[in-house]
Parts: structure tokens; sequence; C-alpha cells
């Protein structure tokens, strides 16, 4: 089955054409035929990637106007004579669809039909800034492909497997009650790729596992994975909550917040920029919010770059030994996502303190893990695994959605995680 997989954004449309099977699945013989995306809709110099692996990669800048019209001019590339790779487009036999936000509501990736699109439809007030993009981008796709099944693929679906002790905020309970206001997490779909491919990669059965994922790029956050299901993860109600990240602040103390609005005469939407746009790695280093770019900055000497480094290892160290103790002990401990899988020193301050949990990194593999390989960088004689593996959420979704139309799609929520109503 040749799988298209859409990712929408208020500006962009990201896409991979995935072959894959259930038995390919099984097999891990699944496809990537292309990749790429069109960035700046709305513009007058939006510009459509293609890439194809042995291919040049392919690039074409035009008026792109709104998400109907991108997804046209992708799937117009995808059976180009020269660039695409389908003949045809009703070669595409089902969509993907990422949708950040499933709230209480879905637990598993699931079809979408108009009462799942109604459900997305309410999950909105939670994820403003990207459930009306995701539903823009599968009403564009729907009406362009309506004869294929659209599978909806949630990034918070992963973490409604968390026990309620995990999810609620010491808050009025009646807060959770009316507005559903509890820690839901993101990054779902990258944490379960990860773990699932941590465990195969050691030859390991994964619901016999303890696993620690971190998924560390422009934004940041870590997963408890217990035996194949998460069971705590850093971001919480928000993607706001948890790790350093780039822009974002992470965990710090709510009563900051009236205080500085206060003290400063910020509006709201003042505060929550600088909550989202102008704090962690960024804010700290007042360089970059580029992990490259605030390491460059420490070999040039920079005191506070060195110090949003630190903050930013010291955060993932302390969060490693929380869910070690939330797990009851640790087998494995997996970096990915744009650091994760590149910086070489946040890897090794991040691990350093872990000795005594049974952590060790191997310095020699540490510094020559290969560039999007799955590898070991810990020592032979590590009693806890310490892995890079480069994460594909893209592939996620494809395998769920054939999972979903061969009826073996699980769901992650367990009756006794559920808080009491």
């Amino acid at each position: 089955m040749k799988v298209l997989v859409l990712n929408c954004g208020s500006s962009s449309v990201k896409f991979q054409v995935i072959e894959t099977s259930l038995e390919m699945i099984e097999a891990d013989t699944d496809r990537t035929l292309a990749r790429g995306g069109v960035e700046k809709i709305g513009l007058s110099d939006s510009r459509l990637t293609l890439e194809v692996e042995g291919r040049k990669p392919y690039q074409e800048i035009s008026e792109i106007l709104e998400h109907r019209a991108a997804v046209e001019r992708i799937l117009k590339i995808l059976v180009h004579p020269e660039h695409g790779v389908l003949a045809d487009v009703r070669e595409i036999e089902a969509v993907g669809h990422r949708m950040v936000h499933g709230g209480e509501k879905f637990a598993s990736s699931v079809l979408i039909t108009p009462e799942v699109e109604a459900g997305i439809e309410e999950c909105v007030v939670l994820a403003p800034l990207h459930n009306p993009h995701n539903l823009r981008g599968l009403r564009a796709a729907r009406g362009l492909l309506p004869d294929v099944p659209h599978i909806a693929v949630f990034d918070t679906a992963f973490h409604q497997s968390m026990p309620a002790r995990a999810y609620i905020y010491a808050l009025p309970y009646d807060l959770y009650l009316r507005h559903g206001i509890r820690r839901y997490g993101f990054h779902g779909t990258s944490h379960r790729y990860v773990a699932i491919r941590t465990a195969r990669l050691l030859g390991r059965k994964l619901d016999e596992m303890k696993i620690i994922t971190c998924h560390l790029g422009n934004g940041c956050s870590m997963a408890a994975v217990a035996r194949g299901r998460s069971v705590d993860t850093t971001m919480g109600f928000t993607p706001l909550e948890g790790l350093v990240m780039g822009t974002r602040c992470g965990d710090l103390d709510p009563a900051i917040l009236p205080w500085v609005m206060a003290m400063e005469e910020l509006t709201l939407a003042q505060l929550n920029a600088m909550l989202n746009k102008h704090s962690g790695l960024y804010g700290m280093s007042g360089v970059s919010s580029d992990m490259r770019e605030i390491e460059a900055a420490c070999e040039r000497g920079s005191r506070r770059a060195q110090l949003a480094m630190e903050v930013f290892c010291y955060r993932i160290t302390k969060y490693i030994g929380a869910y070690a103790a939330a797990m009851g002990g640790v087998d494995a401990i997996t970096f990915t996502g744009g650091i994760g899988e590149n910086s070489i020193k946040v890897r090794a301050m991040a691990i350093a303190p872990l000795a005594f949990l049974g952590a060790e990194l191997d310095g020699e593999r540490n510094t020559h893990a290969p560039r999007g390989k799955e590898y070991v960088v810990s020592r032979e004689s590590s009693r806890v695994v310490v892995a890079v593996i480069p994460t594909n959420e893209e592939r996620v979704i494809a395998r769920d959605t054939v999972r979903v139309l061969g009826g073996v799609m699980p769901s992650f929520a367990a009756p006794e995680t559920a808080a009491p109503r």
C-alpha cells in the first residue's frame, strides 16, 4: 500500500509517500518513496521541494495561496513524468494525517469520519495554534482525494497510557472536569517510534523494558516508557512545560508569571510570546535558539552560552533520574531529534552525572556515532544502554494508517489510567 503522509502547519505542508503493509511493518521493510514540502504558503515566493533517493533534490518557487493549492501541487509533482514517483494519483491508497491534539477523546489513531472530525474540532480549544491547520490540510486533501480513506494520527495519543497520578495537576479538580486541564504530552509518535527501535536495536522485547526517550530538537520532551507504554512525559497541558527548549522556557515557578506581568506591564499576549518565543536557549544565551550556534559560542568563550548549555543538559539529567525512579529502574536511555542525534556534547554532559545509575558513555563511540544511523554510544560494561536513534514520525503515521485499515490498531489508554469523574 502506498500511503501519503501529510503534516500541515499554518504556512507549510510536509509530506512523504511511504510504501508499507502489515507484512512490511512486521519485516521492517517499508520504504519511503519520496519526501518534501511546501513552505511559505500564502506568499508569492512559496517553495515546493521534493527529495527522492538517488536523485538530485527538486525545487520550484511560485505563488501558492492556500493549503488546497499546496496539496494539489504536491500531487502534481508526485506524478510528474520526470520528477515524480507515481504513474497516477490513484496509486495513493490512503492518506495519514498528523494531528497534534486528540485530548482525552482519542487514545489511538483512527479513521476520519464526520464524528471524528467533530471531535478534532472540539480539541481546537486545547491546541489553537495547531489543530486548525491540521484540519485545513485534512479538508484540502480530502477534497482532492475523496475516494481514499483518511486516517488521523495524534501526537498526544501515545501518552494516554499515563496513570492519573502522572497527568493530574494539583489545581482545583473542577478545572480538570470542566476544561480538561491535565498533562497531555506531545511528540508521542516520536517517543513511541524510538522506544520500539531501541528494543529492536538491543534484540530485546519492548514489553520487558524500561526506556527513557529524549526527543531533543527546537522543541524538547522526554518520556518514561515502561513495557511499551508511556507512564510519564515532560510536556504538559501545552508544549511549554518540561525541558529547556530552543525558545521555550520549560519548567518554572508559576508565581513568576503574574509578578513579571506586573513589573514589566505585560499583556497576556506579550507574556505568552516571552515564554514561547523569547526564552529557552535563546533567552538565556542571547545568541541563538540553535544548539549548533550555542556550542560555537561556547567555543568562543561565551559564558552565557555555556550557562545555557549547562541548564539545558542539567534539566535532561534531572528528568532521567526522576523517570528512573518513577519506573523503578531503567534499561536504556535513547536520544533522538536534531540535538539528540547530532550533539556529542549534549549527550556527554547529560549522561556524565549518571554513572551511579549505571549509565556510562563511551567517549569514542559517542564522538564517532554515525549520522543518521541507530547506534549504541554506551560502554560495553554500562548497566544502562545509551543509544542514538533517528526518529521517523512519518513512518509511524504511515504504519498506523495501515494498522487502522487492517483493524489491528491498539488503544494506548487503559481503564486503570482514568481519573475519577
